[in-house]
């Protein structure tokens, strides 16, 4: 019988048990039978976790040695496997990638988001380069994925996009895993609390949440879940009226993510109408859904789509403080609504918006890339 085929997932910037590259992909591959690698660069050393086998390229010192001195840390591990597929995750690895091409590797790029949008949203990036470097951003990423044996997008809004480059493109959403987060059988066990879970940044609105718990006429609380991603932006969030009413609870294990929304009325999803977040599917409102509590999201029409048309939580004007406010004090004075739209949100993660559903792409892509090669 032969060997099972080897496989390494890459990554200078995520962490190591990240949601969306190893609690979903990485674990599907190794179930699925793939001897499975994950690259990382977090200082933390080698583990085997899961059947994954995560190898350590040296923690990155600072934005400047993630961009050049990990990448390279990170391709010297890659080559060291001499793995049938690479499969990479940022796009400072987009070298990378080329460079494993050019040793006639098969080679996978996962993009999590429309990179060249995402740069003009860049607060620590000056307005005026803004537009020239997602510019050359874009240019570099319409040449790399054509040469690529695949695309891997989290939308299908960028699948389309690099389908439009000519490269061979499929989506694989970033949709909840069935029974992680599930606590409908513990739905009545509430405090006076919402919950945020996420990395915290000016564009994903945490200045408007903290201000909206403000605002509220309820005795409500916010739980914060995650890290600061912003220089100095903490210690402005901490001015603001609504942050007596904030339980900072810093970056959590996924246990401990699932009694926050076992605890919460609510989770907060109101990120800032830039156009790469209006085009996106954010994985924090489908793990909302599935813990079966509502959802208080962005109005973008995509969003609006999947939470109005479940019935799944309310949607509003998320540069409007006094808005989220009055969203989260609805929910805290019709509890039983609260439920209906928690029991919706959780039905229509277990019809439609679940990994399942998404391993099977990945899994089929994989086998048509190693398949192709054999022939």
């Amino acid at each position: 019988m032969s060997a099972p085929s080897r496989v390494a997932h890459l990554t200078s910037a995520h962490p190591r048990y990240d949601t969306r590259i190893y609690l979903k992909q990485c674990r599907s591959l190794a179930a699925a039978g793939y001897e499975t690698y994950l690259i990382v660069a977090d200082g933390e050393g080698d583990e085997v976790r899961e059947g994954v086998r995560i190898r350590d390229a040296g923690a990155a010192g600072g934005r400047g040695d993630r961009v050049f001195g990990a990448t390279r840390r990170v391709l010297r591990r890659a080559l060291e496997l001499n793995a049938d597929v690479y499969h990479f995750h940022d796009p400072e690895l987009l070298p990378i990638g080329l460079a494993l091409k050019r040793r006639r590797k098969r080679v996978i790029y996962d993009a999590h988001e429309d990179v060249p949008r995402d740069i003009l949203s860049k607060v620590y990036i000056s307005p005026v380069v803004r537009r020239p470097i997602a510019a050359m951003a874009d240019r570099f990423e319409r040449f790399a994925s054509q040469r690529f044996d695949a695309v891997v997008a989290a939308t299908p809004i960028i699948r389309d996009k690099f389908r439009g480059f000519g490269a061979v493109a499929v989506d694989v959403n970033n949709f909840a895993l069935l029974g992680e987060l599930d606590i409908a059988a513990m739905a009545n066990e509430k405090a006076a609390e919402v919950c945020y879970v996420g990395g915290i940044a000016s564009v994903r609105g945490i200045k408007e949440i903290v201000a909206a718990v403000g605002f509220c006429r309820s005795e409500v609380r916010l739980n914060l879940a995650g890290t600061f991603d912003e220089v100095g932006l903490k210690a402005d969030v901490e001015k603001l009226s609504g942050w007596d009413r904030v339980s900072e609870l810093g970056y959590l294990s996924r246990p401990q993510v699932r009694d926050v929304l076992h605890r919460s009325v609510a989770g907060l999803v109101t990120l800032h109408p830039t156009q790469a977040y209006m085009d996106a599917l954010p994985i924090k409102m489908f793990e909302y859904m599935s813990a079966s509590i509502p959802v208080i999201a962005s109005n973008f029409p995509l969003w609006r789509e999947i939470v109005e048309t479940k019935g799944c939580g309310l949607c509003v004007d998320p540069l409007n403080p006094e808005a989220i406010a009055a969203a989260i004090d609805k929910l805290m004075a019709n509890p039983d609504l609260a439920r209906e739209m928690g029991a919706r949100g959780n039905e229509a993660i277990r019809q439609r918006y679940n990994w399942e559903a998404e391993e099977r792409k990945l899994l089929s892509l994989y086998g048509q890339i190693l398949a192709k090669s054999a022939s």
